[in-house]
């Protein structure tokens, strides 16, 4: 019947037009899904487009840091080599937001002879600054003039003493180039961004599990004191002024010159193995401790949630060689930055990812290992992977910074008894569970006995490096806030210290626990120092906890 037919293929026309429209949807679907991830993946591969500014956490334990602009500002010397005139400065946190007077760009060492007396005859705070890796005001205040140090860089190698005398703007990084392949740093970071003016500061380690802290690698340094006048120290001259200026925050003098002890630039064959966090204490006295020939060690844990803290990488550098090739090539730069970056910060978005990248860590991270000594010359170590050991120490972290808004990724480090290290990190195992930032790494080191003023060893430690991600909002501080003193709170429990450079979050009972010598160490400061003409947001910080107007 021609009516039924027709209705047929009208029928048929509509059922064609409704799965046209669902294939229409399910297509917009799937290209949105892939839009949107593409979109992401490159948001999430993205590298810095400049510094992040989040504001200012402006107190600490209550009290308010900020203070009120200068009544009348002095004109700026047309003499002084002037980067800013006004503006404010931050550091690596984004947090710290701060106004200042003006930054000087140091270039050589007049520079700082007439800044200081242009500050103290105008009745300015003085703060020494370089790449701002502190991330609580430790190298700038409000109203201070800060001396950039960045440009007072020069470095001349002496090769039969074998140690290198430099200015305090010097970068790892290029320092690394400059002494590469003939020799190496003896102590540093883990990584190289950091300048040696602000390693000196806080007395930095690292990798070199033997040669401990910066500290013992010094063997002169020439400090330009708030009066202007210029001294030499070293440990065994003028001791005391050198046990406060390694250590003392910039507090106690600008650095003009130190003189660093270098070491050969030794081969290593790289290693790795995972063991138990419990089985590290044994794993470093009978592998790490005995054995003189393993020249550098990195511990990494777990952060994924299925072993939280549980399982740790070992990384051993053996020395099989006290010289590279005579052919060895330059110092590479850190590869495959994007993935990684993708990585660390998909890790930001819960287990699924923390799991993802343990899984990397793990598996496919060996597979991507660089191995920078010709096989040619492996041939006595058979398959084994060689570098030399400025490989593993140029490692300038590209992948860690990004271009995410509305977060920031804080670093703390714990400083424990080596005899405490196991119930420690049971507890701050479930402290770091039982919150809700995302933990982004966690990394063990080992710490030597220190004889600085402001001590954070004042016996052999172990310490805990975590890098956590928050978001910038006053929610994301005040959540850092209490898991950075609930850490503070374990360490001292069992006899630890927390570093300085970080955050100012803890309160003046955990500061003073941590830190017993703080009023001798801010006495001896007023002494150098008694017009005080040194400061920080930190320095202003540490005085009000510690009782002192």
């Amino acid at each position: 019947m021609p009516g039924m037919g027709g209705r047929s293929i009208m029928v048929d026309e509509r059922k064609g037009f409704r799965l046209s429209r669902r294939l229409l949807l399910g297509a917009a679907v799937v290209g949105g899904a892939v839009l949107w991830g593409g979109t992401t993946v490159a948001r999430l591969a993205r590298g810095p487009s400049g510094q992040k500014n989040a504001g200012r956490i402006a107190d600490i334990d209550g009290i308010g840091l900020p203070l009120k602009p200068l009544e009348t500002a002095p004109a700026h010397d047309p003499s002084l080599p002037w980067s800013a005139k006004g503006g404010d400065i931050n550091d690596a946190s984004g947090l710290s937001m701060t106004p200042v007077y003006g930054v000087v760009e140091v270039r050589e060492e007049d520079h700082v002879a007439k800044a200081l007396a242009f500050a103290r005859a105008n009745g300015l705070k003085v703060s020494v600054a370089a790449v701002r890796h502190s991330m609580g005001g430790h190298a700038f205040d409000d109203n201070a003039l800060v001396l950039d140090m960045r440009a007072f860089n020069k470095v001349t190698v002496d090769a039969a003493a074998k140690t290198m005398t430099l200015q305090p703007g010097a970068c790892w990084h290029d320092i690394q180039n400059l002494l590469h392949p003939r020799f190496a740093v003896k102590a540093m970071q883990s990584t190289d961004i950091f300048s040696v003016g602000g390693s000196l500061s806080v007395n930095a380690h690292g990798m070199d599990h033997q040669s401990g802290s910066v500290a013992s690698s010094i063997r002169s340094m020439r400090v330009m004191l708030a009066d202007g006048s210029v001294a030499t120290c070293a440990p065994t001259e003028n001791a005391e002024l050198f046990r406060h200026v390694i250590g003392g925050y910039g507090l106690f003098g600008v650095v003009l010159e130190a003189t660093l002890d270098v070491v050969d630039n030794a081969v290593y064959r790289t290693s790795r193995e995972i063991i138990k966090s419990d089985d590290f204490p044994k794993f470093f006295a009978e592998v790490l401790e005995s054995n003189k020939d393993i020249g550098l060690f990195y511990g990494h844990l777990s952060t994924a949630p299925g072993n939280f803290l549980e399982d740790m990488i070992v990384y051993r550098y053996d020395k099989v060689a006290d010289q590279p090739p005579a052919d060895q090539s330059v110092l590479g730069e850190p590869g495959s930055v994007g993935l990684k970056r993708v990585i660390m910060n998909l890790a930001k978005w819960g287990d699924l990812f923390q799991e993802l990248k343990w899984f990397a860590e793990k598996t496919l991270e060996p597979k991507f290992e660089s191995c920078t000594i010709a096989r040619t010359a492996a041939m006595a170590e058979g398959e084994a992977c060689l570098v030399t050991r400025n490989n593993p120490m140029h490692d300038s972290v590209p992948y860690l910074f990004n271009d995410l808004v509305d977060e920031t990724d804080i670093l703390h480090e714990y400083f424990i008894p080596r005899a405490a290290y196991t119930p420690f990190i049971a507890e701050a195992r479930e402290i770091l569970r039982n919150q809700s930032l995302p933990v982004l790494n966690a990394s063990v080191r080992i710490v030597h006995k220190e004889v600085v003023a402001l001590n954070y060893a004042p016996e052999p430690a172990y310490s805990l490096v975590l890098y956590i991600n928050q978001p910038t909002d006053a929610d994301g501080n005040a959540r850092m806030r209490a898991l950075t003193r609930a850490l503070i709170d374990v360490t001292t429990r069992h006899g630890g210290r927390f570093f300085l450079p970080y955050q100012l979050h803890y309160t003046g009972k955990e500061l003073l626990a941590s830190y017993p010598e703080l009023p001798a160490f801010l006495a001896k400061k007023r002494q150098y120092d008694p017009a005080e003409l040194f400061s920080s947001t930190f320095y202003r910080a540490i005085k009000t906890l510690s009782g002192i107007a």
